[in-house]
């Protein structure tokens, strides 16, 4: 599925008009599990076509404070070797290891790092966009026909498994976004009582 033409800088953009087809994504949207994704996943061109919308994202500052890794599936699966390893040597449970089969089955896994930098803008608001460039690659898969699950792990916050993924000093894992295809389609899980997390101030 090819984008439009990308804007001149400063070039106005379209005003938002009502689409039905959106509100239903939206309200139909569904995270899939991860161990269930399967082929077909998206194609190099639809991969370069989810990052490019992930990247449109709301940023104070421009200041892109993220970046991708996509991982391929022989990667992940020498990765998932090396943390089960790494699991046994921590003494960590067995549900260490089982969990591994979420990094390993989908097609297609992009990770998004944070990037924070604490000189610039607050922290917070990086790290904020760096979790909306997550959920941008969800919509994006889902507008592409594919089904995804945003997740991390143990290895998302263990300083030796980040060191694995390349994840430097002073980064954070935002997301593994996970994308391919599910065999069955997903059944709605329990939604908030929107009214009763809401506030409406005069």
């Amino acid at each position: 599925m090819a984008l439009p033409p990308s804007a001149a800088l400063g070039t106005p953009l379209p005003l938002p008009t009502r689409s039905p087809d959106m509100l239903h994504r939206l309200a139909t949207r569904r995270s899939a599990p991860a161990q269930a994704l399967m082929d077909p996943g998206p194609s190099g061109g639809d991969i370069d076509t989810l990052l490019t919308l992930a990247a449109r994202t709301p940023d104070h500052g421009k200041l892109f404070p993220w970046r991708f890794v996509v991982l391929g599936r022989q990667t992940r699966a020498d990765l998932a070797e090396r943390l089960a390893v790494m699991a046994v040597e921590k003494g960590l449970p067995g549900k260490a290891t089982a969990v591994l089969a979420k990094l390993t089955a989908a097609p297609t896994t992009v990770l998004v790092i944070s990037t924070a930098a604490p000189a610039s803008k607050p922290v917070w608001e990086q790290e904020l966009s760096a979790g909306a460039v997550c959920m941008n690659l969800e919509h994006a898969a889902d507008a592409l026909g594919f089904s995804s699950s945003w997740i991390t792990d143990w290895y998302s916050y263990d300083p030796d498994a980040l060191a694995l993924f390349g994840v430097c000093e002073g980064e954070k894992v935002a997301g593994f976004v996970h994308i391919g295809t599910v065999a069955e389609p997903p059944l709605e899980r329990e939604r908030p009582d929107v009214a009763a997390l809401t506030t409406t101030l005069p």
